[in-house]
């Protein structure tokens, strides 16, 4: 379905909310209703930018009342361009782009539009991190409402653990607040439970002691794929919760820090951070040399937000992007020339595949405390066929689709839900909530039982016994 609604029916949003409303007939609407996943083209009927609360109960209002698809976007990472509704009204909460840092309290609020490269930069002038991903352009809510894993996962946890309230606004217009106090069972499913149950439009976190951390990069030639993951299997989840390293196949980025004659080629790789003594990084990491000699090995002392930012520029919006993944709670040694065989097929120079850690602080937390539904796995897998072109769509697809399907039957048989693609279905999601399925289902009975949000990985409302 495109975009389709009458200019008086545009006129009628316009007048309800402050900031603009852009139709497809307005100069800015291209620009407005592009997907992070450059493969994807949808046109909704309206991109409405929120300046505040009331601007976004506003079109949640007008969305109701025409009966149309709402889509809520906060940083636009969608893989799958959940984002983003053809035909419908795309709530985009760009503008409520703001942190404050509370250094007393140790807490800091971010705005439901906010960028993890905003909350690092605020946080880090106090010393302090919430534990996020890997990537400064992601925005905070979709990854918190998901889980959130990245550099300081097994030091202190996913980020939905650093999460103590949200201010949501739900599916009639209600403004509530949840944490463990209030709401509570809607804050239980909001940690983990994606975009479900309301729009939230900002969220308080906990902060943790993070500067300068250690960061290292190595990478062995791809066919060495075998031993070094072996070696990783063993190494990593025994390691001191300090020491936070995710596998990946890659073709080596051309730049620094890597040697102009490694550029291009297929490497299997660990990149490292390091939440100890900064100065004792290199020593920590030389555990490298284990299972033989690297073709590179980069260690620094690095600034927090530094690290993150450290694979923007690889990976700006507009590319073409094919993904999937998996939770693993071992690595067996069938897998192992399974992962050599597909790094040595990449697909183009993007393309990669990690495998995040998920173990220490994560397994901490009781399996029916949020709603995470893998607090007992080790790695989440991401198989991410990535280039500028789209004549390679088709072969980023099958080789993510070819990777995925030959790993799958060691997995755990859910995925971490910001790697589910676009319809995987009904199972996968269910898989990926495992035995929290069914009580999410009864919070979206509770806080949405007509499945207004469903433009999501949807957990559709419980039945009425």
């Amino acid at each position: 379905m495109g975009a389709a609604m009458d200019t008086e029916t545009l006129d009628r949003l316009r007048n309800a909310v402050r900031g603009p409303v852009i139709g497809p007939e307005d100069a800015r609407y291209d620009e407005a209703r592009k997907v992070y996943n450059g493969m994807l083209d949808k046109r909704p009927a309206a991109v409405v930018p929120c300046r505040d609360v009331a601007d976004v109960r506003d079109v949640l209002a007008f969305a109701r009342g025409e009966g149309v698809d709402l889509a809520v976007r906060g940083g636009g990472h969608s893989a799958p361009g959940l984002g983003v509704v053809d035909g419908g009204v795309t709530l985009d909460l760009a503008p409520m782009r703001w942190v404050r840092v509370d250094p007393r309290a140790r807490t800091v609020q971010a705005g439901g539009g906010s960028l993890l490269g905003d909350l690092d930069h605020a946080t880090h002038a106090f010393g302090m991190a919430v534990p996020t991903g890997i990537n400064s352009t992601t925005g905070i809510g979709g990854l918190t409402l998901g889980g959130g894993h990245g550099y300081l996962t097994r030091k202190y946890g996913l980020t939905l653990d650093s999460l103590i309230a949200a201010d949501v606004v739900l599916a009639d217009g209600t403004f509530v607040t949840a944490s463990e106090r209030e709401n509570a069972e809607l804050f239980w499913a909001l940690r983990g439970g994606g975009g479900n149950f309301g729009v939230v439009t900002a969220y308080t976190y906990r902060l943790h002691p993070v500067d300068t951390v250690g960061v290292g990069v190595t990478v062995w030639p791809v066919e060495r794929t075998p031993e070094v993951l072996a070696w990783y299997r063993e190494f990593l989840p025994q390691a001191e919760e300090d020491v936070y390293g995710f596998f990946a196949v890659l073709a080596v980025p051309p730049g620094p820090p890597f040697p102009e004659e490694l550029h291009g080629r297929k490497m299997c790789g660990v990149v490292w951070c390091w939440t100890g003594d900064p100065a004792r990084t290199s020593r920590v990491l030389e555990v490298v040399r284990e299972p033989g000699r690297p073709a590179f090995h980069f260690t620094t002392p690095m600034p927090y937000p530094q690290l993150q930012r450290m694979f923007d520029e690889l990976l700006p919006a507009g590319l073409q992007w094919y993904w999937r993944g998996d939770f693993f709670d071992r690595i067996p040694d069938e897998a192992l020339e399974i992962h050599r065989r597909f790094g040595e097929d990449l697909p183009s120079g993007l393309s990669t595949m990690h495998l995040y850690p998920v173990d220490r602080a994560v397994h901490q937390v009781g399996k029916d405390m949020t709603a995470w539904g893998y607090r007992d796995a080790l790695w989440s897998a991401v198989y991410a066929g990535i280039d500028p072109d789209p004549a390679n769509a088709k072969s980023l697809r099958e080789w993510c689709v070819g990777y995925w399907e030959a790993l799958h039957p060691y997995s755990m048989g859910g995925s971490y839900v910001n790697f589910l693609g676009e319809g995987e279905g009904e199972d996968r999601v269910r898989a990926t909530y495992r035995e929290n399925y069914d009580r999410l289902a009864r919070v979206k009975r509770a806080y949405d039982p007509d499945n207004f949000f469903h433009v999501n990985q949807n957990v559709r409302p419980a039945a009425r016994t």
